[in-house]
């Protein structure tokens, strides 16, 4: 069976094909800068299961039901295709930045900044700050591109991961990795992508995609089951 993501109308996501679920967890320094990518607790193996959009589960990242009882309307409003991005051109490297997918997993905050890096990839290591923290992007809000037109992507097989923000102390999205399809309610497929965060508080006004909605939603607060 295909792996792929079904979005329920007004429900949760249908997962198929027996895609692993792997909690990822952000490493963080003494500031709180987003550092590295930790592997957690590992699923069990399902053919197919049902992950919360409405973020009222609580088995999350399960869904219970939860959306029924509280009327759920998770209407789907981002476009299927690529949305409006900026280009940060450098010597040695250019950014490819589409704002409307940010997740807010702060990756590109430390010094320099992502963008500042890839303006001065001409200077020191700054092409490869660039790369690594546009590669770190879960969302897949930006990505790195050489000169030549060589797109840096980081290899990922296809699994979902339930990430948990440790500086915020609350989960976050569901990060979609390895270009796993996501069907819309209406069988319409978005863009296949090899990073992308979809929403699961519910509150997202860039359905289904995450938009750092659920930094004010108090059932996202803490970790899953």
């Amino acid at each position: 069976m295909e792996k792929k993501i079904q979005i329920v109308k007004n429900g949760p996501y249908k997962v198929t094909g027996g895609v692993p679920l792997v909690r990822a967890t952000m490493e963080i320094d003494e500031e709180g800068i987003s550092q590295s990518w930790g592997r957690g607790k590992q699923y069990e193996d399902r053919d197919t299961y049902f992950l919360c959009r409405c973020g009222g589960s609580d088995s999350k990242p399960y869904c219970d039901g939860m959306h029924v009882k509280i009327g759920f309307r998770g209407e789907e409003v981002a476009t299927h295709g690529a949305g409006p991005t900026k280009k940060y051109s450098g010597e040695k490297i250019d950014l490819i930045d589409e704002e409307g997918l940010c997740a807010s997993m702060r990756f590109c905050d430390g010094a320099p900044r992502a963008w500042n890096a890839a303006v001065n990839s001409g200077i020191g290591g700054n092409r490869e700050i660039a790369i690594r923290e546009a590669c770190d992007c879960a969302a897949g809000r930006l990505t790195a591109v050489d000169k030549d037109g060589k797109v840096h992507e980081p290899k990922f097989g296809q699994e979902i991961s339930p990430i948990y923000d440790t500086a915020a102390g609350q989960r976050g999205p569901l990060w979609v990795k390895g270009g796993i399809p996501i069907e819309g309610a209406d069988g319409q497929e978005y863009r296949i992508r090899n990073r992308v965060t979809l929403c699961r508080c519910g509150h997202s006004r860039n359905m289904p995609f995450c938009d750092i909605s659920h930094f004010g939603v108090p059932s996202m607060k803490g970790k899953d089951v």
